[in-house]
């Protein structure tokens, strides 16, 4: 970071990098509580470039943000609904300290978030987009942004169309969706991008084809795939193939037989450490039913999952090492926290 832009002293007494240093040091807990401090802290806290320093530095925190079907009578203190789907809020998992969270419930949904929503991150922000309206089920354009130093929601511009079972990826300060199906259920291969700091979006060229119930993801910097879904006339027939966007050149690639054909990906897909596409499902007998993983970084990978039909949902921290088997460790969870996990994103705040 450029310290010129200070006028005064970070911390009395230290030279300013050191004062930089201490810092970059905190947890994103404290930020909330230290930008009270002065105007100069909480100018530095909340800035974009203070942010990447920190990532650049290694002193970030990994969390998995998971959209959770609570069974505790309670969604972040609304009631839980009376005999109809279950209400879903976010909990928020560190992978070092092990700790769990809830985070405030979104001002619009206070008594659960919508169905199917969608969640990613970016500018150690949390995005949440689209899915149903609990009460009617109608799919619902809203956007939402979390800020974990300020522990408050904002909501962004609305998609500009509505649709569900979308796939979504984020880098750069920029959430990429693609694919899915309109209000009168139809897929599409349309595709936007949301400027989180402009908020603003623009469309992006079409895919190959239509991708419905469709999974995304971001490999590198660069590349946005989508990956298997299907056309309209072909209900629930996946394919193997998937579309690649490059955000670099601005345009898209068909890739072929990169999924096993006929398997739903919703949640389920991952990167080996090959760099090949694989489903979390088959790297371990303990995982293969309802298989959803995502990546903590540096080969870790949470994932939940039943080792067979009708048993409960199990957490376990994986480990990729390229060459020999994947690591499994189950989890010990809070019960309020055990619940049936819709989808979910990694966060680095």
């Amino acid at each position: 970071m450029d310290n010129s832009e200070f006028s005064t002293e970070l911390v009395p007494g230290l030279p300013e990098e050191l004062g930089l240093q201490c810092l970059s040091r905190l947890p994103y807990t404290s930020h909330g509580l230290a930008s009270r401090v002065c105007h100069r802290w909480r100018d530095l806290l909340q800035s974009l470039d203070f942010y990447y320093h920190r990532k650049k530095l290694g002193y970030t925190q990994k969390l998995a943000c998971l959209v959770l079907a609570y069974h505790d009578g309670i969604v972040d203190g609304g009631p839980k609904k009376q005999g109809g789907s279950p209400s879903y809020g976010i909990a928020v998992f560190d992978s070092v300290s092990r700790d769990w969270d809830r985070l405030v419930p979104v001002p619009k949904y206070p008594d659960g978030l919508p169905l199917f929503c969608q969640l990613a991150s970016c500018d150690g922000k949390l995005v949440v987009m689209g899915g149903w309206d609990p009460v009617s089920y109608n799919p619902v354009p809203d956007v939402f942004i979390y800020d974990f130093m300020t522990r408050q929601w904002r909501q962004g511009k609305d998609v500009p169309s509505k649709r569900s079972f979308f796939a979504i990826g984020a880098c750069s300060g920029r959430v990429f969706i693609a694919g899915g199906h309109d209000e009168n259920k139809n897929a599409t291969r349309t595709a936007w991008v949301y400027d989180l700091r402009r908020d603003e979006w623009a469309e992006l060229g079409e895919m190959s084809q239509e991708r419905d119930e469709c999974e995304g993801l971001m490999i590198g910097e660069d590349e946005f795939w989508v990956v298997s879904g299907y056309r309209t006339e072909s209900q629930g027939q996946f394919e193997g193939s998937a579309d690649v966007y490059g955000l670099k050149s601005g345009q898209w690639r068909r890739v072929e037989e990169v999924w096993e054909p006929g398997r739903c990906p919703r949640s389920s897909v991952g990167i080996g450490r090959d760099g090949k596409l694989l489903n979390w499902a088959d790297i371990s007998p303990t995982v293969r039913v309802g298989a959803r993983g995502m990546d903590l970084g540096g080969g870790r990978v949470l994932i939940t999952a039943s080792e067979c039909q009708g048993a409960a949902i199990g957490f376990y921290g994986a480990e990729m090492k390229e060459g020999q088997k994947s690591r499994l460790e189950k989890l010990n969870v809070p019960s309020k926290f055990s619940g049936f996990v819709q989808s979910g994103c990694y966060a680095e705040i």
